[in-house]
């Protein structure tokens, strides 16, 4: 629980504080840092879903977000998924109030078959999105009305007191198996620079679990040019406690994980967040992280120019897993985008938006 704990800690200490933070084993900085591919929080994290409906309750009641388009899928976006002839799909964009970035894209896949990402999704199991991350206030209640909607939670909600921050923090999983994580910060307050919200944030950051920490911090450090927001040591438990990924509480003490944390600009939001777990062995997913299968699909942020951005990304050694390609995504209309498959087989995507 404890790298748990610190990682919280450090998501709810104050954001100056947060800056100044360093762990004694991250690898020593490069000599040059390359420029980043993008300075903006991303656009949007995309789920492929079996019924859009059903899903989106637990955003639009719970969570207050607002739809900001629905209708089906482009045929260019289809064929940039590589999906066949026969396919067809329909997508409900949501955000939270007063937000352009951060949104949630629910994506429902018809006439091919799809399957589970991540089937039963627990945190050994490696491959793909594990989680979308969000900030709560009144945790307690928000749980309530969870459970009334058909969602469920791996551990009841985890007290935790570290370093001054009192949290409340919980995963929760909805229909096929979607994954949001709360945190409530009970004390201090959170900082300016998140924004005022109701029940729900919008998502800050997004959690992988990777065979490989270490391969995520290249790809997001030497590849994107994204810094650092932490990078902590290997931990375990003195004594056995309860913890949100669902660890066994008897297996705290020995089961050490690492938490990797990269953003392309100190910020509040637009981060990408990689665990790994060492000493419990799952099942590895990185295979079936591509639609139409139902889980996280990508997460996709907003460039001046993706056809720069995938020379820049090219020229660091990543291979594309698609080639810049024009498709028409709406709301944004014509755009152009390429997709990097990461180590563990999420997919990260970088947009421009064309004229139109």
């Amino acid at each position: 629980m404890r790298i748990l704990a610190l990682v919280l800690a450090v998501m709810a200490a104050p954001f100056a504080d947060a800056q100044t933070m360093t762990s004694p084993t991250a690898p020593p900085p490069a000599a040059a840092k390359p420029s980043p591919v993008t300075t903006e929080p991303w656009l949007q994290a995309t789920a492929s879903v079996s019924d859009i409906d059903v899903t989106a309750r637990f955003f639009r009641e719970i969570s207050g977000y607002r739809a900001v388009w629905r209708g089906r899928l482009d045929r260019s976006e289809l064929d940039y998924w590589g999906l066949p002839k026969e396919a067809r799909a329909e997508a409900l964009v949501l955000a939270a109030p007063g937000r352009t970035h951060g949104r949630v894209r629910l994506v429902q896949f018809d006439g091919v078959k799809k399957v589970p990402m991540r089937p039963g999704s627990r945190a050994w199991d490696t491959g793909c999105f594990f989680s979308l991350m969000v900030r709560a206030k009144g945790l307690d209640a928000i749980y309530d009305d969870a459970i009334r909607l058909g969602w469920w939670t791996e551990t009841p909600i985890t007290d935790l007191d570290f370093a001054g921050s009192t949290l409340k923090v919980v995963i929760f999983k909805g229909p096929d198996g979607l994954q949001v994580q709360a945190y409530e910060r009970l004390s201090p307050a959170l900082p300016a620079a998140f924004g005022d919200f109701e029940r729900i944030s919008q998502p800050f950051n997004i959690m992988q679990m990777v065979r490989d920490r270490e391969a995520m911090r290249r790809l997001a450090e030497d590849v994107f040019g994204f810094q650092r927001f932490w990078f902590g040591p290997p931990y375990v438990e003195k004594t056995p406690t309860p913890m949100p990924l669902g660890i066994p509480t008897n297996l705290t003490t020995s089961v050490p994980y690492r938490a990797g944390i990269f953003y392309p600009k100190p910020d509040e939001f637009g981060r990408l967040e990689a665990i790994q777990i060492d000493g419990l062995k799952g099942n590895d997913y990185a295979d079936r992280c591509s639609a139409p299968n139902l889980g996280w699909l990508s997460v996709s942020y907003s460039v001046a120019d993706a056809e720069a951005a995938a020379a820049q990304i090219v020229a660091r050694g990543q291979v594309l897993d698609a080639a810049v390609t024009r498709i028409t995504r709406r709301p944004e209309g014509a755009i152009k985008v390429l997709r990097v498959r990461a180590p563990d087989g999420a997919r990260i995507e970088f947009e421009s938006r064309l004229a139109n």
